[in-house]
């Protein structure tokens, strides 16, 4: 096979050489002016071994480019070793992204669920008490979602505007649930929105404040 290999190989030089008018391989070492032992390891197409410079040179004597003379030296066998070991790699590297993928949603699940211990322990007790109590003042229940809030803090999540605020209109930033108002004019907010950072996570839901004449 290696000898069959190589057989192949000294007739591709020799095509190209003859296209420049180089007679032997002798002569291809001179015009290049490489070592006799590149030209050996030319000659049995193993381009792995030969130092960049001297693929340049002999390139340059049979005028072709570099990257053509490394491709035509390749073997089909070489070639067909090369694609399994990238595909190989290419599989390995996949395989480690997943798993970075899968610890680092594990890292981040663990930091969050530390910040809501206290609400994920106290909270389905609380959710108890009140259906068990409906007058339970709900003031009382409200100490339980600072765990929330802390986690939303973490994450740099931000509140827009506070419930029941009265603010100019900004249609980039709310939403009108009813009526109209230009931009500037003062709405009341229903339901606050969030921004993470310069992002825009929802928009505040407002409703116009009604004016009334004077008397």
């Amino acid at each position: 096979m290696a000898e069959t290999a190589s057989r192949k190989y000294v007739e591709q030089l020799r095509q190209m050489m003859r296209r420049v008018g180089i007679a032997d391989f002798k002569a291809l070492r001179q015009k290049a002016g490489v070592s006799k032992q590149q030209i050996k390891l030319l000659r049995q197409g193993l381009v792995a071994q030969m130092r960049l410079e001297n693929l340049v040179k002999i390139a340059k004597a049979l005028q072709v480019q570099t990257g053509e003379l490394i491709g035509m030296l390749l073997s089909e066998e070489v070639t067909t070793v090369m694609a399994a070991q990238l595909q190989e790699e290419c599989a390995r590297l996949r395989s480690q992204l997943e798993m970075q993928r899968q610890e680092l949603l594990q890292e981040f699940q663990r930091e969050s669920l530390q910040v809501l211990e206290s609400w994920l322990i106290q909270w389905p007790t609380a959710a108890h008490a009140a259906r068990e109590k409906p007058d339970l003042p709900a003031e009382r229940l409200l100490p339980l979602l600072r765990p929330v809030e802390q986690l939303l803090q973490k994450w740099g999540v931000e509140a827009l505007a506070t419930v029941g605020a009265e603010i100019p209109y900004d249609p980039k930033q709310h939403q009108l649930m009813e009526g109209i108002a230009q931009p500037g004019e003062p709405v009341k907010v229903r339901y606050t929105g969030y921004r993470q950072g310069d992002n825009l996570l929802y928009r505040a839901k407002v409703s116009p404040v009604k004016e009334f004449p004077e008397d």
